[in-house]
């Protein structure tokens, strides 16, 4: 079953070229994470330009974790691995993002303390994505998923944030921000574990 948000559709539409060539799912799932990784290492540079292209950079993998999937189920080459390597892929970008914004403001009045609310955030973060596939696993003969989206749009497509929020220089108070909401996400992720297990 394809996915029906919107940038599952746009994605859906850019991947159809791929379908009958040798680009697998796997070879966009590798690019997502590479250009996922080298956002977060640009984030961490600290330096103005390198937040710009930074911020390119991550729209593109944010995209990308989109392609891999439409593709993945266009071509019928859905594969446990393949699930498996998008969801390791999906939650390290995300962790790392905390992790790279808190290390580029190292040089603000927080100092390196930005880079352990970055680790508390990121950490959060990685706990919450965990727990969300065991839910969605749990619940996946249901149609179910541990976040639901609304109006189009997947729960997962707030990454597409996160551009913006550096490139507006907002993402000093989101990294305090999610230093204390992250963790608090990953408690109510595992409280909703906890009921899936109960039922």
């Amino acid at each position: 079953m394809v996915g029906d948000s919107w940038t599952h559709k746009i994605a859906r539409v850019c991947i159809l070229p791929l379908v009958r060539t040798p680009v697998t799912p796997n070879h966009l799932t590798s690019a997502r994470l590479v250009t996922g990784v080298l956002a977060c290492g640009l984030f961490a540079s600290g330096s103005r330009e390198m937040e710009i292209w930074g911020g390119w950079l991550w729209l593109l993998s944010a995209f990308l974790d989109r392609a891999d999937g439409e593709l993945a189920r266009v071509s019928g080459k859905i594969t446990p691995g393949g699930h498996r390597f998008d969801y390791f892929c999906d939650a390290t970008v995300t962790s790392l993002f905390f992790v790279g914004i808190g290390i580029g403001l190292r040089t603000t009045e927080l100092g390196w303390w930005s880079a352990v609310l970055g680790v508390l955030a990121g950490g959060g973060v990685l706990i919450a994505e965990i727990l969300a596939e065991r839910i969605d696993q749990e619940l996946k003969d249901t149609g179910e998923k541990a976040y639901a989206g609304f109006a189009g749009f997947d729960f997962d497509d707030v990454l597409y944030l996160f551009a913006p929020v550096v490139w507006l220089g907002w993402h000093y108070g989101f990294l305090i921000g999610a230093s204390l909401g992250a963790p608090a996400f990953a408690l109510l992720t595992y409280s909703r574990y906890r009921v899936t297990q109960t039922t």
